[in-house]
């Protein structure tokens, strides 16, 4: 330990309130004058405590409110008014105001005379008549946007309210529900494994309650599975073991056509394993893998372009690009991949 540390030891148990408490007033007055010398802007004091006791005047006595009114009237009375810096003359300045000439009136309407037909059917006209005609001439500011394309749009009268009714809104009409899926899974799984000739498109979509080890079983199924064409697992909370699962198949089937897993949580590593896998599947014709739970990547998308440039069996490809990049070489090898289809077809 250095010698000033040792020096310091000595103070560290003092009581410093103790040592303030036996100071006199007049100690305490001098050091105050000290610690105003060392600290002119009582940095080192809280902000709260900055402002120096300044009330040494002995108080005079209890408030009256009525005697301070008084004295700050009499005050007031007695202060010297201010005098004016530039002194009023009441010379005006400045342009006078002068209005404006009275705008002229607007010419008076010209009568229009009709023929004797015209005025006898304008002045039996239904309010709903009167509301298709104005439709028909163009006058759309007479009436609302319903009113006016309903008169344009149709040849009946279908204003029935007339040109000053009340703007409605249009009717609620409720979409039902979309029922669920009646798939049941554990037949569909049975008949998968027996390799039912039946069974040709397997369609799980919108089943959320579906156990990932059943979707890799469906998918250990249809590995050896000859008779299924379209494979739909849309919205079944597939994640990246059941893309796994699904890559493995398509190394092994040869009969799948058609393959469907939008909406799911897919990330970029399970979506790379089975972009990787799609060039051992010839017979796979379609695949749709939009809406995936995060953004997939450019890597994601750069592969795809290049998945589609080496399978010429891929003809639809269901994905939103996000580059440019991507998207032009996606679409013109897809175009290609068409285009030698039409010829094999023709040949």
């Amino acid at each position: 330990m250095t010698p000033y540390r040792q020096e310091l030891e000595k103070y560290r148990d003092i009581d410093e309130d103790k040592i303030l408490q036996e100071l006199s007033p007049e100690e305490l007055a001098q050091l105050d004058a000290e610690l105003a010398e060392m600290d002119p802007e009582n940095v080192l004091l809280p902000a709260g405590l900055r402002q120096r006791d300044q009330t040494h005047k002995s108080p005079t006595g209890p408030l009256d409110r009525d005697a301070l009114l008084q004295h700050l009237e009499r005050q007031a009375l007695e202060a010297e008014e201010r005098q004016d810096l530039v002194p009023f003359t009441g010379e005006k300045k400045g342009k006078p105001f002068v209005p404006k000439a009275a705008a002229p009136a607007l010419p008076r309407e010209e009568q229009v005379t009709l023929e004797p037909e015209l005025e006898e059917a304008l002045a039996n006209a239904t309010d709903a008549e009167m509301c298709d005609i104005a439709a028909i001439l163009g006058m759309y500011t007479l009436m609302s946007n319903k009113q006016y394309y309903d008169a344009i749009c149709s040849g009946n009268i279908c204003n029935t309210e007339g040109i000053n009714s009340v703007v409605q809104p249009d009717r609620y009409r409720p979409v039902p529900d979309e029922p669920p899926n009646p798939t049941d899974v554990a037949e569909t799984l049975r008949r998968l494994q027996d390799n039912d000739p039946e069974l040709q498109d397997v369609n799980l979509n919108n089943i959320k309650d579906i156990p990932v080890p059943t979707l890799e079983a469906i998918c250990g199924a249809i590995k050896t599975n000859t008779h299924v064409r379209s494979l739909s697992l849309v919205a079944t909370r597939s994640n990246d073991l059941v893309a796994n699962a699904v890559a493995e198949m398509l190394e092994q089937n040869q009969s799948l056509q058609s393959l469907n897993l939008e909406s799911n949580f897919i990330t970029s590593a399970g979506m790379l394993r089975l972009l990787g896998a799609l060039g051992r599947c010839h017979s796979l014709s379609e695949i749709r893998l939009d809406n995936q739970c995060q953004r997939l990547g450019d890597t994601v998308e750069m592969a795809m372009a290049a998945t589609l440039e080496q399978c010429p069996s891929l003809l639809r490809f269901g994905y939103t690009f996000t580059l440019q990049g991507p998207r032009a070489r996606a679409a013109a090898a897809l175009t290609r991949n068409n285009e030698l289809r039409r010829q094999q077809k023709k040949s």
